[in-house]
């Protein structure tokens, strides 16, 4: 069995096919293939598969998109708010990123981006592979809708050593003060607690500053200690979602 699937927007067809022969053969031509697991086909293997049908009559049209974008190295378009998007982050967000961290201010109390730009776009090429895949969230660009500029970034991820998922978020100096983090973050937490069905989410801030600590106070976050990260102090805060 096998099944031919397109819609106007993409590029070329996705395929969806129970059987490994095919797959293989579809994936040699360069084409876009999801396997379709069922109690009959167990046995077969279908190397390379980033993911597999088990049920493929609740597979929609968003469905197979997001499918098809992961296949054809395409960003996930996570939510929108009133004045942005925000997406999954591309290596041509990169040369923006470097004109935001630019700002003293912003690497005061946060860790820069590699030196080397090289070394940048191959930590986000990883990140797209291992992050987006694995866990289908992460930190993501902030886009702002009217210009289509990046202004920022935010999201959701969780840090080595902590049981909590994390809220992160920078955002460019001329864009500071006008409400887009407060927009951008109320949106994001929904999303933790409406899609991702998480229930606490924790957010890390160094004393000093006071301009994400009044956000995260905004955001209902609550002082739960303190913790000490790179050497640095932080106050760790807590949300119940």
């Amino acid at each position: 069995m096998w099944k031919k699937i397109y819609y106007p927007s993409w590029d070329q067809p996705l395929y969806v096919t129970d059987q490994a022969q095919v797959y293989a053969a579809l994936q040699e031509k360069g084409c876009y293939v999801l396997p379709y697991l069922h109690e009959n086909n167990r046995g077969e293997a279908f190397p390379g598969a980033l993911y597999a049908v088990e049920k493929l009559e609740e597979m929609d049209e968003e469905s197979f998109d997001l499918a098809y974008r992961r296949l054809a190295g395409l960003p996930w378009k996570i939510l929108t708010t009133k004045r942005c998007t925000i997406r999954e982050t591309t290596v041509e967000d990169v040369d923006r990123f470097y004109q935001i961290y630019a700002e003293p201010s912003i690497t005061r109390y946060m860790e820069n981006l590699f030196a080397d730009r090289d070394e940048e776009i191959a930590y986000i090429k990883d990140y797209i592979e291992k992050v987006y895949i694995f866990y289908g969230y992460g930190m993501w660009t902030v886009l702002e809708k009217e210009s289509g500029e990046v202004i920022g970034r935010a999201g959701i991820t969780w840090r080595e050593g902590y049981d909590l998922p994390e809220l992160g978020f920078v955002f460019g100096v001329p864009w500071q003060g006008r409400g887009y983090a407060y927009e951008v973050c109320s949106a994001v937490l929904t999303y933790a607690r409406e899609v991702l069905l998480m229930e606490r989410v924790q957010a890390l801030v160094q004393p000093g500053n006071t301009r994400s600590l009044r956000l995260c106070e905004r955001l209902g976050f609550v002082p739960a200690g303190e913790t000490v990260l790179d050497g640095k102090r932080h106050v760790l805060l807590v949300k119940e979602l």
